[in-house]
């Protein structure tokens, strides 16, 4: 018979949510054990390929839905591993957002006047920086002179990377090979693992169960390290405070697959779902004109012809974040390099009278790859994704050795959001085609539907039970003793890149439960410093881990 363990703390998801819950618990003396799908890969580790067992297909999880596919992280570290590190604050007005609801979506609790002083915290921690105009690389620069040209501003966007360090490979999305881009491995992880606590790469939680005395044990089953389709060993840990932090895509999954032993869940727990109402459009440029129209060249004369060269997102166009303006028709515009594979399938051929993103006419737009420029889309969505039942293990059914697989997730945009989509549509076209600087096309959702790399809401907080799965604190209502601080607790799409907030809400969730901890029997404080993501060795510190 398989021998129970115990923990004080068991996390789920080692992500933004979970190393920063992982991390301040530890540090207040509490037995911290943490479960991660993925593997835990080393810094040499970021293969810059796009072969099958290599950091690109281990490191990530493709889901594809009804209607929407989701694109996150599966990998110690989560989401930051493989993130674009641009870290803007939410705009004031998406904590006052009513969405479709009719009220307002954010607990009463939580404003961006509540919240500064937790974002501050992760600012200090990863740390986060402004970048500046003469660290802006060949995709940035051109975007903003595209904007200045359409009368349009722009900004170097925030971000948690060390331009010094970066080589500007643009392969930062597979993980950074030297370092530059602050992940959880070099910050908040390191620091918990400091303090003691476990981390257990290759573990996939199944499902919660409760115990007699009120505590809580979790079943997991160990993923082979080359085919995720292929479960090992069966494991349980017991523990008095589950956090879960697996992700938008995952947490709701676990919760209902864990209704059978836990109880009722709460009826938000996988509805609301937010793509964070992304959306992407490629442009190709014409390289005379992006020459005469705005004036720019390279060091060899080139006008622009650097796709591949620079570090994802490095400018943005935030002239629609206008408070004034009507909600669904507030978004952001960000400059984004989407590595080939994925992105050179779904682009679409501008004004084809053919297939638009296949044949002749795609195959022409690809030998023009270096002209491209992706605009990213963040927009304000209705929260219209649901889950369906959930798979027998994990949280798709797996149908590649790595990466791809189908999950329940059933999206149809709203006119809501598809009006927001359209405005901005519009908006990168009326910038990015005057005097005939390119051709731009949306991506198309024929293939898989929307699309997102920034998942929310599936188990959002809130004040009316009704339509939030968590209370204010981040508890899972009627079941004390688990917390979400993933993506799945943000309310709604937060038309900005999401990981600054989700880190933030997951600090301000911490004192609320350590305290809950305290009450359940765990001798735990709450106070220890940010972790210094500045101090002198992280870097070996997080190879060795």
């Amino acid at each position: 018979m398989t021998s129970i363990e115990s923990t004080d703390v068991l996390v789920i998801g080692s992500g933004f949510g979970g190393a920063i819950a992982a991390y301040h618990l530890a540090a207040g003396g509490a037995r911290v054990t943490v479960l991660e799908r993925g593997p835990w890969l080393r810094a040499d580790e970021f293969d810059h390929d796009f072969k099958l067992g290599s950091s690109y297909t281990r490191a990530f999880d493709f889901v594809i839905g009804d209607g929407m596919s989701v694109l996150g992280g599966n990998c110690v570290g989560g989401g930051s591993v493989v993130y674009f590190a641009t870290m803007p604050r939410a705009p004031r007005f998406v904590f006052e957002r009513h969405g479709s609801i009719g009220r307002r979506m954010w607990p009463a609790s939580i404003s961006r006047d509540t919240l500064d002083p937790w974002y501050d915290k992760i600012a200090e921690a990863l740390p986060i920086t402004q970048q500046t105009w003469d660290k802006v690389p060949y995709g940035g620069g051109l975007f903003a002179a595209a904007c200045r040209h359409a009368g349009r501003t722009a900004n170097p966007a925030p971000s948690a990377i060390d331009v010094d360090e970066c080589t500007n490979c643009n392969w930062m999305m597979a993980g950074c090979r030297f370092d530059a881009k602050r992940s959880l491995l070099l910050n908040y992880l390191p620091a918990a693992v400091a303090h003691g606590a476990e981390i257990r790469p290759l573990h996939e939680v199944q499902d919660i169960s409760r115990n007699d005395d009120g505590s809580y044990r979790v079943r997991y089953r160990i993923v082979d390290a080359e085919d995720y389709r292929i479960l090992h060993d069966t494991g349980t840990i017991d523990a008095k405070i589950v956090v879960l932090a697996a992700g938008a895509g995952a947490t709701p999954v676990i919760l209902q697959r864990s209704e059978s032993a836990l109880g009722p869940m709460p009826h938000a727990v996988g509805r609301y779902f937010s793509g964070n109402g992304e959306r992407l459009n490629t442009a190709v440029f014409d390289e005379d004109r992006v020459r005469d129209v705005l004036g720019l060249s390279r060091r060899d004369g080139r006008a622009y012809e650097a796709y591949q060269i620079g570090r994802g997102p490095t400018v943005a166009s935030w002239d629609r974040l206008d408070a004034s303006l009507p909600e669904f028709e507030r978004y952001s515009l960000e400059q984004l390099y989407f590595p080939p594979a994925l992105g050179t399938i779904l682009a679409q051929v501008p004004d084809t009278d053919g297939p638009a993103w296949f044949g002749m006419g795609k195959k022409e737009m690809l030998r023009r790859w270096q002209s491209w420029l992706t605009i990213f889309i963040m927009s304000e969505d209705d929260n219209e994704g649901v889950f369906g039942p959930p798979p027998e293990t994990g949280n798709a059914h797996r149908f590649s050795q790595q990466m791809l697989g189908h999950g329940s997730l059933r999206y149809r945009p709203t006119a809501n959001t598809q009006r927001g989509w359209s405005l901005a549509d519009a908006d990168i076209k009326d910038i990015l085609e005057r005097d005939g600087l390119s051709r731009v096309m949306p991506w198309t959702n024929d293939l898989v539907g929307a699309y997102t790399v920034h998942p929310l809401a599936s188990c959002r907080i809130g004040d009316d039970p009704a339509t939030s799965a968590l209370d204010d604190r981040h508890e899972l209502r009627g079941h004390p003793g688990i917390f979400v601080t993933d993506g799945s607790a943000v309310p709604g799409a937060l038309t900005v890149n999401p990981a600054s907030t989700i880190a933030a809400l997951a600090e301000r969730a911490m004192p609320g439960i350590v305290q809950a901890a305290r009450e359940r029997g765990v001798e735990v404080s709450y106070g220890a410093p940010s972790p210094d993501g500045e101090t002198a060795g992280r870097r070996a510190v997080a190879r060795h881990l």
